[in-house]
């Protein structure tokens, strides 16, 4: 997710649809989803397609399985709230073809140990808390094989599992615990991989991170968060302007302000998403 954050909730959907003004002459709605509607992004968000006479419908999801279903099944015509990887994800397991269409950031993942500056502090032996869900574990090995930290038995590997960490030339060991319980490790004095949900609701400065991953890497292209349609309605001018005005100053300047200043800032153009999200689709396939 990535992740913004991306993680199997209840099914249950809450709606907050705003109606704006009309979309041109035509008066017709985009109705988009996410997951995060109450983030002061998409209040600015829809003041700037107000401002240009789009007319958005948005609908906030609960959980981070619905979106996609809800887009494929019709009921929406877009969403935002995940990255190309768990759009991979969905499309391989539920034999879709949803389309990335524009991007907005990367979250980077980040490593986190309390009263300590760097990685270089780490012992022979020490274990790292990490995500155990899978597309998160995945991401958190990764970050510490660029750290210098673990080695894996096989390079290149997009969701690696601690089966495939190579234990004998490793620094460091991981212990894999539920995505909430990262901050709880890391407040018990243990170097911790936490995703960027949970800093804030533990009161954790982002930018005392030791470590993240470098969001310009190819490693990080399947991070990237990206608006999605159904690949049908990929080329629908209507929807060209969406990542246009994520993209205003006004709306950067608010996503930093939601992520104090965490999120990178992704300007893609969709054929290279679509690329992107080929290539993580095959090695999704690959691995299953």
């Amino acid at each position: 997710m990535a992740f913004k954050r991306f993680a199997a909730g209840a099914l249950t959907l809450a709606f907050a649809a705003t109606g704006l003004v009309a979309c041109g002459d035509s008066g017709e709605t985009i109705r988009i989803g996410t997951t995060d509607a109450s983030k002061k992004a998409w209040t600015v968000f829809e003041q700037k397609a107000q401002e240009k006479g789009i007319n958005l419908e948005i609908q906030n999801f609960s959980d981070y399985q619905t979106p996609n279903r809800a887009l494929d099944e019709g009921q929406l015509d877009v969403n935002q709230f995940q990255h190309i990887k768990f759009l991979a994800e969905y499309n391989v397991g539920a034999n879709a073809d949803l389309t990335p269409i524009g991007s907005t950031e990367i979250v980077p993942l980040a490593l986190f140990w309390k009263d300590h500056k760097s990685v270089d502090e780490l012992k022979k032996g020490d274990e790292v808390a990490i995500p155990n869900d899978p597309s998160n574990q995945g991401r958190a090995i990764n970050v510490l094989v660029q750290a210098g930290l673990l080695k894996l038995k096989k390079d290149d590997l997009l969701t690696p599992s601690p089966a495939d960490i190579d234990e004998a030339t490793s620094k460091v060991k991981v212990l894999p615990v539920d995505a909430a319980q990262t901050p709880a490790a890391y407040g018990e004095g243990k170097p911790a991989i936490i995703n960027n949900s949970f800093l804030d609701r533990a009161g954790i400065d982002p930018n005392t991170a030791i470590f993240q991953d470098d969001p310009n890497s190819k490693e990080a292209e399947p991070y990237i968060n990206v608006f999605v349609t159904k690949a049908d309605k990929a080329k629908d001018p209507k929807f060209a302007e969406l990542s246009k005005l994520w993209h205003t100053k006004e709306v950067q300047d608010a996503v930093a302000e939601d992520s104090k200043g965490t999120s990178v800032s992704v300007d893609r153009p969709a054929d290279e998403l679509q690329q992107i999200l080929d290539r993580v689709e095959k090695q999704q396939r690959e691995q299953n």
